[in-house]
């Protein structure tokens, strides 16, 4: 880049939170126009996910909570209706994870368009703003949510806390804060009155709780905003400050890695999903898929070995799923799926009778997962070893960046694929972002995604 592209005031550098500040009032005209690209497809890739996600069973009880506690608002929700702002960032954030197909960062391990987009488009509909005002703000309060989960580290992740809820909420408030005008006061205040609001626990995961936990992500942002806009006061820095979020939150977290690189958005490394399933276990279906184009028959097939980063062992090796749900987290369940040919990319796959299927069990039960510590969040190792002796060896780094002009295909395949007639309008606002992104409002937006996109 030519241009510095932070630069930070003295509060910036002088306490860390000053840092946050001033990245979510950042001028547009200084973010990188790659990055805001990249932000596009974020948005449109959210969309998919989430008017996909539309009929699923959680969907339906968040809209149900919505019509039973909502008193007017003007925010839609993914499948009719309209809701005060807190309510539809909580309502879209979960119904947009339900499928378990949003994108995901690995610097911080989690999902950031589920928990911010919800919290930015709501409070886009409530002031008229543009399609170019949302990506700006996505594109600032996903960097501050990867920067923040950065400095709380893996120890965060590894007790147990799931950082597309808890970094994820800074990230909503802060991209809310910028939409709602909150001057540089306003936004400190809402930053410490986010930090003792957000929560989610990995406990969740196999569990309508884990999409909930990115609504609750978008809906502490919203109301964190909402309230220091009305004046209420908060620690002076409820994240970094003495008992604050970090110290309460990490063993072990790492403040230099907020200002780490700050001419480079860390928001370039944002990976999207083509498989319907937990990330952790992408880069084994990749690695299957690209050493067994045409699988051998599971009965000459003796084990599967895979060896994988440790942190994934608690979080997608459920050994016998008893849900179409906890299927996406089972690393031998999704390789039967790999080797006997099932579409892992559909979402109507995992379905509670594929949970119950006794051929996909046997051969899971051949599956052997290992962690080892020499393989970072996007790699995998192993071997498919069978009955006769022969091994082959597959491997996958999901770290290897796709080119943009695959990616972009690959998500309007994902989109078609997922939303099948229903895909034109989202495909259409696809060419007028790429054109000219402030000329799209958000209720255009917010009328496809009550509509269903159709």
């Amino acid at each position: 880049m030519t241009e510095r592209v932070m630069e930070l005031g003295m509060s910036g550098q002088d306490d860390p939170a000053g840092f946050l500040v001033d990245l979510a009032l950042m001028p547009e005209r200084r973010l990188p126009r790659d990055m805001l690209a990249l932000a596009r497809l974020s948005l449109l890739d959210w969309l998919v996910c989430g008017l996909a996600g539309r009929a699923e069973p959680l969907a339906d009880k968040m809209r149900h909570f919505a019509q039973t506690e909502a008193q007017g608002g003007s925010a839609s929700l993914f499948g009719g209706s309209t809701a005060p702002a807190r309510l539809a960032a909580m309502v879209n954030g979960a119904i947009s994870h339900a499928l378990d197909y949003d994108d995901t960062h690995f610097d911080h391990v989690g999902h950031l368009s589920v928990g911010i987009l919800p919290a930015a488009l709501a409070l886009a509909e409530e002031r008229d703003q543009s399609a170019a005002e949302i990506c700006a703000a996505f594109l600032l309060g996903a960097e501050g949510a990867i920067r923040l989960g950065r400095v709380l580290g893996a120890a965060h992740y590894n007790r147990g806390f799931h950082q597309t809820a808890t970094a994820g909420a800074f990230g909503a408030a802060l991209a809310a804060g910028r939409l709602a005008g909150l001057n540089a006061q306003g936004m400190r205040r809402a930053l410490g009155l986010c930090a003792t609001r957000a929560s989610g626990l990995k406990s969740q995961f196999g569990t309508m709780g884990k999409p909930l936990n990115a609504g609750l992500a978008a809906a502490n942002g919203v109301e964190a905003v909402q309230l220091a806009a009305l004046g209420l006061t908060t620690a002076a820095d409820g994240i970094f400050g003495p008992q604050g979020f970090v110290e309460t939150h990490s063993d072990a977290p790492d403040p230099a890695a907020l200002r780490a690189d700050p001419q480079d958005f860390r928001f370039r490394e944002n990976r999207y999903k083509f498989h319907a399933c937990c990330h952790g276990l992408h880069a084994m279906i990749e690695g299957l898929r690209a050493a067994c184009p045409t699988p051998p028959d599971p009965g000459q097939i003796a084990r599967i070995e895979v060896r994988t980063a440790p942190r994934w062992l608690r979080v997608c090796d459920i050994k016998r799923p008893g849900t179409g749900l906890e299927v996406k987290f089972s690393y031998g369940w999704l390789a039967a799926m790999v080797l006997t040919g099932r579409d892992t990319g559909d979402d109507r796959s995992y379905t509670d009778a594929l949970a119950l299927d006794p051929a996909l069990a046997d051969l899971a039960a051949r599956v052997e997962v290992g962690g080892d510590h020499d393989l970072t969040d996007q790699q995998v190792r192993g071997e498919i070893v069978l009955t006769n002796g022969h091994r082959i060896a597959f491997d996958h780094d999901l770290s290897q960046a796709i080119p943009a002009s695959i990616l972009r295909a690959r998500l309007q395949a994902k989109a078609r694929a997922l939303l099948g007639a229903g895909a034109g309008p989202v495909l259409d606002l696809w060419g007028r972002l790429d054109g000219d992104p402030a000329s799209v409002r958000a209720c255009e937006i917010g009328a496809l995604i009550r509509a269903g996109g159709g």
